[in-house]
């Protein structure tokens, strides 16, 4: 049995290497438009399980998320140039937003899902702040125009919520879906197989 990340995010990736995960990474490669009037949960639920259901295969569990940032009622996802990161960046400077993130996981064609959400506060920043944060291309592929896990963990005044959800994996949520689906998680761990 394999445990395959349906995600091409460096920062998926190392959360599962950080829990000690062997893994295979087959992004996958779907569609991930909102549909109109879907909420912000229903949406990144969606799109973690349809890109598990594209990725999954016969003797694989898979695992799949999507992240949005919702502020006063407003989806962002990832910017699509620098003048919508700087956008981004100046409504959600000086208030909180919350963080929704979608994870699913699939074992021989059982699916389990959940959706979990944190609230983050963003500092006041400067237009020059967010401009110099901005040219160094780290908003450019994230939900929100921000990493909580990089450069942009300075403008974070605070979490409420798991902060990998934030970084777009709830880690915490792993072992019960995994189990839901009739994997163990313990069996992908690296340590289990000395």
């Amino acid at each position: 049995m394999r445990l395959v990340l349906a995600s091409g995010s460096p920062r998926r990736a190392t959360l599962l290497t950080q829990l000690d995960m062997e893994y295979e990474i087959h992004p996958a490669d779907i569609g991930e438009a909102r549909r109109p009037g879907e909420p912000p949960a229903g949406f990144v639920e969606r799109l973690a399980r349809e890109k598990a259901a594209a990725v999954g295969s016969p003797g694989a569990v898979t695992i799949a998320a999507d992240t949005a940032v919702v502020h006063e009622g407003q989806v962002m996802g990832k910017p699509a140039h620098p003048q919508e990161a700087r956008s981004m960046l100046g409504r959600l400077q000086g208030a909180v937003h919350e963080v929704f993130t979608g994870v699913a996981v699939s074992n021989d064609g059982a699916v389990a899902s959940m959706v979990d959400i944190t609230e983050v506060a963003i500092l006041p920043m400067t237009e020059g702040e967010i401009s110099d944060y901005v040219d160094t291309g780290e908003p450019m592929d994230k939900a929100g125009a921000y990493a909580l896990q990089g450069r942009g963990g300075v403008y974070v005044a605070s979490v409420s919520g798991s902060p990998f959800t934030v970084i777009g994996l709830p880690i915490h949520l792993l072992p019960r879906l995994m189990r839901s689906v009739g994997a163990d998680p313990d069996l992908f761990r690296r340590r289990s197989r000395l």
